[in-house]
């Protein structure tokens, strides 16, 4: 079949990747990262980036927080005449 598509820079650059890594046509690489992606067997991995947090949150009170951040807010409006 033929037809036209438009690929987003990251897909076309996985295809060209591909291309380049096996030495093979575009139509031919496009069409095994479609199979690849279809089949879960893709090698392209997508990683999202990591960082180091150094901040302690006691996350053992973030419903009360919240409730009191809720209600001081609603205190604030009241007073405001909203």
């Amino acid at each position: 079949m033929r037809t036209t598509v438009t690929l987003d820079p990251d897909a076309e650059q996985v295809v060209r990747e591909r291309m380049a890594a096996k030495g093979i046509s575009f139509k031919r690489a496009l069409n095994d990262v479609i199979r690849d992606g279809a089949g879960g067997h893709a090698d392209y991995v997508f990683r999202t980036p990591t960082v180091e947090v150094e901040l302690l949150v006691d996350v053992t009170r973030v419903n009360a927080l919240l409730g009191e951040l809720e209600d001081q807010a609603l205190l604030e409006k009241m007073q405001a005449g909203k």
